[in-house]
């Protein structure tokens, strides 16, 4: 099992980056679909997800998000850190199959433990896919934990 640590607001310095990269599968599409209610579950399958949700002109912008998301959960600053706001700009499309690699930099540190995170995603070809800042509570207290393993789901 791996384990995760944060990073405290007094540990992070201006410029401190992590980095955090996973691939678009059709599964992932699907499930994440399902989950922000997109489509109607009932009828989502690999292959309508193919052709219905795959037409938007901005791809999944949603999912990179999500890896943003992750990154700061589990990465910089990591466990113990309470996400207050984002501004984000889309650049490209999200496709299946696409590597993205999220880059999180520490741009500002503020009163109240408040830090201002750059936030860069690329794809597998170095084009920016999303990008922008976040504002975050970075925790105060060194925290290390297991990282329990999701539960296998599977698509029927």
């Amino acid at each position: 099992m791996r384990v995760l640590e944060n990073i405290t607001y007094d540990e992070l310095q201006v410029g401190d980056y992590a980095t955090f990269t996973k691939t678009l599968t059709e599964e992932q599409l699907v499930l994440f679909a399902a989950a922000t209610c997109d489509e109607n579950p009932q009828s989502l399958t690999l292959e309508s997800a193919k052709k219905d949700l795959l037409k938007v002109d901005i791809g999944y912008g949603m999912w990179s998000e999500s890896l943003i998301t992750a990154a700061i959960s589990n990465v910089i600053p990591g466990p113990g850190t309470i996400y207050l706001e984002q501004q984000l700009k889309f650049d490209r499309k999200v496709e299946i199959g696409d590597t993205l690699t999220v880059k999180l930099t520490v741009h500002e540190k503020q009163e109240r433990h408040r830090v201002i995170l750059n936030c860069e995603v690329t794809n597998q070809d170095s084009d920016s896919v999303v990008s922008g800042e976040a504002k975050v509570i970075a925790p105060t207290e060194k925290v290390s934990i297991e990282q329990s393993e999701l539960p296998r789901i599977k698509i029927i």
